[in-house]
């Protein structure tokens, strides 16, 4: 019997050995960069510029209706009949709640002449929950 002389090339071998194509080097990479893309875009949090503004400028609206909502708040405490308007305010549905605010004129705010619905609601909202 004769033996076989062939030597079997190791993984490690195989391995140096490979050598990679333009075409399939370029392919890789994209794929990779797509692949970045969908995790960072589906489970990283990033977001178009787009996307951040709004955001933001949500962020920034919620903030002034609820700084808003304090001096509402404030020019409740400073109405003689705030216990019984404090009454009527949580015998009244939810919804017309804020409207009930408006009407009071709580919601108005130095300087201006008209009341603003997000800022009643946000103050109506706060008054229900007063003792």
């Amino acid at each position: 019997m004769q033996q076989d002389q062939t030597k079997r090339a190791t993984m490690k071998q195989r391995w140096n050995a490979t050598q990679l194509s333009k075409g399939a080097a370029v392919w890789i990479c994209l794929a990779m960069i797509a692949g970045t893309m969908l995790v960072g875009f589906t489970w990283g949090g990033w977001v178009t510029e787009s996307t951040a503004q709004r955001s933001a400028t949500t962020m920034a609206n919620d903030a002034v209706v609820q700084r808003l909502s304090a001096i509402c708040v404030a020019q409740f405490q400073q109405d003689p009949a705030k216990a019984d308007k404090l009454v009527e305010l949580k015998a009244a549905s939810s919804y017309q709640q804020g409207s009930y605010v408006k009407d009071q004129g709580w919601s108005i705010m130095p300087g201006d002449e008209q009341s603003d619905t997000k800022v009643a609601t946000a103050c109506a909202k706060v008054l229900a929950q007063m003792e």
